[in-house]
């Protein structure tokens, strides 16, 4: 299911098909450092992950990460997406793409549309944004998106803080 377009870009559910690319995206390196190691090291892992994550909050919440691809020929190129956060009791926008497809505003286009997404058609109050600190790319993008900086959290008791926009 398509829930926006951009003129470059496409932005869908993801399915069980997409298991290839969501094991090379929690792979990478930045991923894992800015994001979490999601443990997820097969396209097998990356079914269950898929099953578990995205698509049960779909079903949830209307809403989750979804897969971001080039509109001319269907590669992919990223994820983007809307998280309920339990511990905040919001949701988040969250975003990671692929190394070769950073840089060139496409986080930015995905997220504004994201977010036009959940303001519009869910009817969403507020949208935040979490990010590490040392993470300056994607405070870059949150700052642009219109989000301010408005304290640190805990994602949970032992995790390290991260700086949540709004």
């Amino acid at each position: 299911m398509v829930i926006a377009e951009t003129p470059r870009l496409c932005i869908r559910h993801l399915t069980a098909a997409d298991a290839a690319f969501t094991c090379q995206l929690l792979n990478d390196p930045a991923f894992i450092a800015h994001i979490a190691d999601r443990g997820v090291r097969t396209e097998l892992d990356a079914m269950h992950y898929l099953a578990e994550g995205p698509i049960k909050s779909y079903q949830q919440h209307g809403y989750g990460l979804f897969l971001v691809e080039d509109n001319a020929n269907h590669i992919p190129l990223g994820f983007c997406g809307l998280l309920y956060r339990d511990f905040l009791q919001e949701t988040d926008i969250g975003f990671a793409f692929m190394p070769q497809f950073r840089g060139q505003g496409y986080a930015y286009e995905a997220a504004a549309a994201v977010m036009h997404f959940g303001y519009g058609k869910l009817k969403l109050k507020r949208i935040v944004g979490l990010t590490s600190a040392g993470n300056m790319a994607s405070v870059k993008i949150l700052q642009r998106l219109g989000l301010r900086f408005e304290k640190m959290v805990q994602m949970q008791p032992s995790a390290e803080y991260v700086q949540l926009y709004a």
